[in-house]
């Protein structure tokens, strides 16, 4: 009776722990990063894409450094040479690839991201951004003016709830 009564103990036990285990995995804490791309060469007669100012290049860089010591899983950019520029920097820095989305798909990108709970990196547009965060915390944020490159949205996902923040990259950079 006595071994009985400590397998059974033994039984629970286990169970209620790789319950508390299953449980924390679905509760875990993970952050998205969402920022614009860096200042673009308008002048540079590829205005439907065009490459970075070097003031843009310096702010990419800035960027990796401002992210040195945040853990990625991914990086995401739209197809663009200005988002991928800005991307390239903080991705080599972190030996991660680059993996591109569709800014005309961004209720589905959210859902992914929310789905794939991953700290990531999300490079896009000053009219994409601020939409994406505000799909990810469930709020109406719209898009911003084309002068700002130096916000970053934090979006902090713990127990499926999201919490937005606003970071600045302050830096002096004119070309």
């Amino acid at each position: 009776m006595k071994y009985f009564a400590f397998f059974s103990f033994l039984l629970i036990f286990a169970f209620s722990c790789s319950e508390d285990t299953h449980a924390q995995a679905e509760d875990n804490l993970f952050k998205i990063y969402l920022v614009r791309h860096s200042e673009k060469n308008i002048g540079s007669g590829h205005n439907s894409n065009p490459s970075l100012t070097p003031c843009g290049v310096r702010r990419s860089e800035y960027l990796k450094n401002f992210l040195k010591d945040v853990n990625l899983d991914v990086i995401y950019s739209t197809d663009y040479i200005r988002t991928l520029s800005t991307a390239r920097p903080t991705a080599n820095s972190k030996g991660l690839e680059i993996e591109k989305y569709n800014a005309e798909e961004l209720k589905a990108f959210s859902k992914l991201l929310l789905n794939k709970k991953n700290n990531a990196l999300v490079i896009g547009h000053s009219n994409t951004t601020g939409v994406l965060a505000g799909l990810l915390v469930e709020k109406k944020i719209g898009a911003f003016d084309s002068s700002i490159y130096d916000r970053i949205y934090k979006v902090v996902v713990y127990k499926n709830k999201a919490r937005l923040q606003l970071l600045h990259m302050t830096m002096d950079c004119k070309d």
